[in-house]
C-alpha cells in the first residue's frame, strides 16, 4: 500500500472551518431558542426543554471542536510528476489520484473568510470532476497552482 500523502494544509485552516462552525452553531441555535420560545405558548412537554439545552451544547463541540480538527488531522495532498494525490475524510477516510494527463486547467478561490486569513483554496479541473485542496497559504496556493499546470503541460507534451 501506499503511503499517505506528506502536505498539510495550513494550520490558519483550522481556525477557518472552527469560524464556519460557529456560524453553523449559531443558526442551529437561534433556530433551537425559537422552538424553546414556542414552548412557553404551548402547553408541550417539559422534556422539550432539555433538548433544545443539550442541541447548542453538542453542536458546539461536533461543529467547532471536533470535526475541524479531524477534518485539519486528515486532510493531506502530494504533487509529484506524473499525479497528484489527495486525502480527506472524517469518519471514511478518501483518497485520490488524479494523473497529471487528465487536469485541463487549475484555479485559486478565495472567498472573504480565507482572506482574512491570507489563504486560498486550489481546485483541479479534468473532464470529469474536480478536485479542492482546501485552506493553502496564498503564497503556497499560486506556487502549487504553478507548478501543476506546469506538469500537466510537460505530462501533456509526452503523450
Amino acid at each position: 500500500m501506499r503511503r499517505e500523502p506528506q502536505n498539510r494544509i495550513s494550520m490558519k485552516g483550522l481556525k477557518v472551518w472552527r469560524l464556519y462552525g460557529i456560524m453553523q452553531t449559531a443558526i442551529t441555535t437561534l433556530i433551537v431558542a425559537g422552538v424553546a420560545f414556542l414552548t412557553y405558548f404551548f402547553d408541550w412537554p417539559k422534556w422539550i426543554w432539555l433538548i433544545c439545552i443539550a442541541i447548542p451544547i453538542i453542536d458546539t463541540y461536533v461543529f467547532i471542536y471536533l470535526f475541524p480538527k479531524l477534518r485539519w488531522l486528515r486532510w493531506r495532498y502530494e504533487v509529484s510528476e506524473q499525479e497528484i494525490e489527495i486525502q480527506h475524510g472524517l469518519f471514511i477516510m478518501k483518497r485520490t489520484l488524479v494523473p497529471m494527463v487528465r487536469v485541463q486547467h487549475v484555479d485559486t478561490e478565495q472567498g472573504p473568510i480565507l482572506r482574512k486569513y491570507n489563504l486560498s483554496s486550489i481546485t483541479i479541473s479534468t473532464a470529469a470532476t474536480i478536485h479542492t485542496i482546501p485552506a493553502l497559504e496564498m503564497e503556497e496556493a499560486d506556487e502549487l497552482r504553478t507548478r501543476i499546470s506546469q506538469l500537466a503541460r510537460v505530462a501533456e507534451e509526452d503523450v
